[in-house]
């Protein structure tokens, strides 16, 4: 009987590695290669800005760095990489300022950079693409060459975060290798 095994279909027939291991179809244990490292996709979330303007996010993780991957949709894909920048590279008097007022400054400074402000927007981030959303607003700063920018986000009251985005293109990601399948 184990020879008749040996014809059984497999349980998940709707993965097929020709098509499931792109980029855009990364999921939690996933792996990719990014800049000479080995990543580990821990988490996938999503922001919800309205109007159909949603931006999906993958948290990656290597042995020594935690970086953020964000898709964004437009006429075309456009791929970010986000590193979280500590909050004491940016002013505080511009953090009071935005939980005081929520009117940003011209200009922010970070490791001797200045950043012009772009835009803010405000939605829901929806952790692991699920629940309610937790509401948020962000404000975008973006160097002269206009390629890399400071993202401030204000999460509650008293609670921000910053980082640091620049563009990726999707071919500098490699060796994309699911984690372990439930067949």
């Amino acid at each position: 009987m184990g020879f008749l095994n040996l014809f059984k279909k497999k349980k998940h027939q709707d993965f097929d590695p020709g098509t499931d291991l792109v980029l855009s179809k990364l999921k939690p244990g996933f792996f990719t290669d990014y800049d000479m490292k080995t990543w580990e996709v821990s988490a996938k979330n999503y922001y919800d800005y309205g109007n159909n303007n949603i931006v999906y996010e993958w948290q990656l993780k290597s042995f020594d760095e935690t970086i953020y991957l964000e898709k964004e949709t437009d006429d075309e894909d456009r791929w970010t990489i986000s590193r979280k920048l500590p909050l004491s590279k940016i002013d505080n008097i511009i953090i009071e300022q935005l939980a005081q007022d929520s009117d940003p400054p011209e200009k922010i400074t970070v490791n001797n950079k200045t950043y012009y402000f772009d835009e803010q927007s405000a939605g829901h981030f929806y952790k692991n693409c699920s629940g309610t959303g937790q509401e948020f607003i962000a404000w975008c700063f973006l160097d002269v060459s206009e390629n890399i920018s400071v993202t401030i986000e204000q999460w509650d009251e008293n609670s921000f975060e910053s980082s640091e985005n620049f563009p990726v293109k999707e071919y500098q990601f490699t060796n994309i290798l699911p984690g372990k399948l439930n067949y």
